[in-house]
């Protein structure tokens, strides 16, 4: 291929330096007029790679999470590229919210404006990143050409039973005035504000995601080695599964049985009293049939448990707090008389806001029977053994196992009432009629057995995990695309009067106040009944932008279309995406709400798969200081400064070198300055670079070849493992040890100059695209050095009598050596324990574990 033009001496100068900035404004330029970045249409026969990082909020300009995530899904997008593959790499924005019409509240303006002339800056800030983004796919969330199919998405799930309204506790942040999905409570607080929630009872709309539950809990087997455990586990515990039986208990005076689910329905001969959540239907009913004075003191305790966290409420070493409701249960399996108390350890949205209390085996139930003295009956001997012979236990007038005296600790001294301890682990059953001497797992199946055979319960299931909340009572949102007729009847909007369109924010109360600022748009929310023609109202709830987020990867194969939500067979040649790249901080909210609607779209007929992301990739945050960047911290390193004085590749390179893509990064740790000297050092190269275009690799084992085809060798599976701060080593490396060739003298017409001069231009452009595009050109080729194939490894160059080996101190790269092939692990790390710069690195802290690869990888983790 021929050059396309000299390279000029203001951008490459003699000394070696060079002016990043003119780089990157002459790439950008040419990508933009080539658009190379595009994912190939119909007629494209590679193979297909979707890769996708979480697209952003737009809350201001970009700041060093995204700089981070960007970075990581542009290494993964550049590489496939050079492997072969038709690249989708789509960009967007998130752009509904809060945030928005909390600061268009502030500023009196209205949050379209706000969030548009946000998304302009990031979009600037993207293009000056030189991410390889498919701007032809571009989409934001608050465009009504997105925001309709949203409204299709709810109609569709409506349909099917999935969408309901319903009135029940909710959770409230005071501050935003609006309600909160159990995902965006963190830890008792507003996750947007910080404030702290309440309990307030609403009727809202909800998406069904309870009826997903096993799948959603089952499918997560099939991502076991593709997403990281921590975030399986953090999904699996939110779904949160148990397995027990549905117990039906008769209340005195009232005429419906009350079902109580049990993990344990062994235990139910030890139920002494039963409890029910003091904010549900069935608390109020109850105490309303009780004397006045324990209405009164029920109505005081409701008022204070309202005003309760579910965190506070399930804290378990604070003191347990009821009301005696003077109501009785009666316990199925032998007919005695429960109190009934309302204690708010029990909530009402877990199982049916109710429970049979078995003190003597769950730990809360014994707090809550010592502070009210009430009865402890063992039921389950945990000093039996479960397997062998079944031992004869002798009880005592109150069912306690009288101790026959052994060496060993017996269960009399174990008796929970005393030591307030439960026991809860396994054993043989006692006190428990025709179940005793049984273990947990028979006796577990034959109550249900008994419980079914007299019709008063039954095997089920219970989860953590609840519907999901969707309404909003606030403006910057998709409208919810329902009519409230005037006959008190619930419809869709009809198909062919979608999207309905936010209405224009002039005029509008913005400021929470608890309902819906749509409500006050009269002329918008009057409309028709599209059934008879009369007069009805539009709900005035916008929804949840976690709604918008769980289906966009599926938009990004037919933007802008103004038919259908997506393609169905764009999406059988995309779907699922193979990369998925964003903050562990999504791993419930977002990725479970985009696993549940995809599995419904499968349902529906309109994907053929049932997973959206195939491999997940989450980045660590970029720290100050040990402590996470903040506005009001005072502590933010700016993007647009670093741009501004190290330029992109500087920034990308420091970034990728400071350590592990899973990992925290200090910004201490991240050397721009560094980097910006090796990128000019790595130009430098290309620059010197004597032997024409057309050479012919010399036949041989010449050390810099070696060297060469070592890292096209090696950087895929570097690249997979997403190892990237180990590929920018070996790139340092590369640039080294073609320096050394280079300032040898006629090094620099060797044609193994050149062949890694290409190697150096080729990699740097997944971490540096603008200097490995310009190295490319001084090389003499034509751009885009971002679509050259990748290049494969001579394997005669691959059989080393010695390696490199990259030593690592807490995960980031802090040294190299030259060692023989066959090192011992016990050599290689002596060698790097000596190795000066990695005992600078350690800075005299304590070595508490060496991982050793021999010859390639030394890890040491410090104290």
């Amino acid at each position: 291929m021929s050059t396309t033009s000299t390279p000029d001496a203001t951008a490459h100068p003699e000394d070696g330096a060079f002016d990043t900035h003119l780089v990157q404004a002459k790439w950008q330029r040419l990508w933009a007029e080539a658009d190379p970045f595009r994912a190939g249409d119909e007629g494209d026969t590679r193979p297909r790679k979707y890769v996708l990082a979480m697209f952003p909020y737009p809350s201001g300009d970009l700041h060093m999470g995204h700089a981070e995530n960007y970075l990581y899904s542009d290494i993964v997008a550049r590489f496939w590229r050079h492997r072969g593959y038709n690249v989708l790499n789509p960009i967007g924005w998130d752009s509904f919210g809060l945030p928005a019409e909390n600061a268009a509240i502030k500023r009196g303006a209205d949050p379209r404006a706000w969030t548009y002339e946000n998304i302009a800056q990031q979009k600037a800030s993207l293009q000056q990143y030189g991410v390889s983004f498919d701007w032809s796919r571009v989409l934001h969330t608050s465009d009504p050409d997105y925001y309709r199919w949203n409204q299709w998405l709810f109609q569709q799930l409506y349909e099917r039973g999935l969408a309901y309204r319903k009135e029940s506790p909710v959770n409230w942040c005071p501050n935003d005035q609006t309600v909160l999905a159990n995902e965006q409570v963190v830890d008792g607080r507003c996750e947007r504000c910080g404030a702290e929630v309440v309990k307030k009872k609403l009727t809202q709309w909800y998406f069904r995601i309870t009826e997903y539950a096993d799948r959603l809990l089952d499918d997560l087997n099939q991502l076991e080695g593709f997403w990281p455990h921590k975030v399986l586990q953090m999904q699996r515990n939110w779904i949160g599964r148990s397995i027990g039986a549905d117990i039906d208990f008769e209340i005195e005076g009232r005429s419906e049985k009350v079902t109580v689910f049990s993990t344990r329905p062994d235990t139910l001969h030890g139920a002494t009293f039963f409890v029910v959540a003091p904010d549900s239907d069935l608390a109020a009913e109850l105490a309303s049939g009780a004397s006045a004075e324990v209405r009164m003191r029920f109505q005081d305790y409701l008022e204070r448990v309202q005003k309760e966290t579910e965190i506070e409420r399930q804290t378990a070493d604070r003191p347990k707090t009821g009301v005696f409701l003077e109501r009785y249960a009666v316990n199925p399996v032998n007919g005695e008389r429960l109190p009934v108390w309302a204690a708010d350890y029990v909530l009402a949205d877990y199982g049916h806001g109710a429970v049979m209390a078995v003190p003597a085996h769950d730990q809360r139930d014994l707090d809550f029977a010592r502070a009210f003295d009430l009865p402890v009956r063992v039921v389950v001997d945990t000093t039996a053994p479960v397997t062998g012979a079944i031992a004869v236990i002798e009880l005592d007038e109150q069912g306690v196992p009288i101790d026959p005296g052994s060496a060993e600790p017996g269960l009399a001294e174990l008796d929970p009432a005393r030591t307030g301890v439960a026991l809860t682990g396994e054993g043989r059953l006692v006190n428990s009629g025709a179940l005793d001497g049984l273990s947990k797992r028979h006796a577990i199946a034959r109550v249900i057995e008994q419980l079914e055979a007299a019709g008063t319960g039954r095997a089920a299931k219970t989860y953590r995990l609840r519907d999901w909340l969707i309404s909003r009572q606030r403006f910057w949102g998709t409208p919810i695309p329902m009519v409230h007729t005037a006959d008190g009847r619930i419809v869709p909007v009809p198909a062919d009067q979608l999207p309905v369109e936010l209405p224009a924010a002039a005029g509008l109360d913005l400021t929470p106040k608890g309902t819906s600022p749509l409500g006050g748009a009269s002329e918008w929310v009057a409309t028709v009944d599209p059934e008879t023609g009369e007069p009805a109202l539009r709900d005035p709830d916008t929804m949840d932008t976690f709604v918008d987020s769980s289906w966009y990867f599926l938009r990004f194969l037919s933007p802008g279309d103004p038919n259908t939500a997506f393609s169905t067979a764009e999406a059988d040649k995309w779907g699922p995406v193979d990369f998925y790249i964003g903050g562990v901080e999504h791993a419930i909210l977002h990725l479970l709400y985009a696993r549940f609607i995809t599995k419904a779209l499968y349902d529906i007929g309109l994907v053929e798969f049932t997973e959206p992301f195939a491999s997940l990739i989450n980045q660590g945050m970029v720290i100050l200081d040990g402590a996470k960047m903040s506005k009001s911290k005072g502590n933010l390193v700016l993007f647009q400064e670093e741009l501004e004085l190290h330029g992109a590749d500087a920034l990308r390179v420091g970034l990728a070198f400071a350590g592990p893509v899973e990992d925290d990064k200090d910004w201490a740790d991240v050397s721009t300055t560094g980097a910006a000297k090796f990128l000019a050092r790595a130009l430098r190269v290309a620059r010197d670079v004597a032997s024409p275009t057309d050479v012919v690799w010399k036949d041989g084992d010449g050390g810099l070849r070696r060297v060469t085809h070592r890292l096209w060798a090696d950087v895929p599976a570097l690249v997979e493992q997403t190892k990237f701060n180990v590929v920018v080593a070996r790139l340092m490396e590369l640039v080294n040890a073609t320096r050394k060739v280079i300032d040898s003298g006629a090094g620099a017409s060797d044609p193994a100059v050149r062949e890694a001069a290409e190697a150096i231009a080729m990699v740097l452009d997944l971490f540096a695209p603008h200097t490995g595009e310009e190295m490319w050109e001084i090389l003499g080729y034509e751009p885009f050095v971002g679509l050259v194939p990748w290049r494969q490894a001579d394997p005669t160059l691959l059989v080393e009598e010695s390696v490199t080996a990259v030593v690592q101190v807490d995960g980031k790269v802090r040294g190299t050596l030259t060692v023989p092939a066959r090192v011992s692990a016990d050599q290689l790390e002596a060698l790097a324990r000596a190795d000066e710069k990695v005992v600078r690195a350690l800075a005299g802290r304590t070595i508490t574990r060496a991982v050793v690869r021999a010859p390639k990888v030394v890890s040491f983790t410090t104290a």
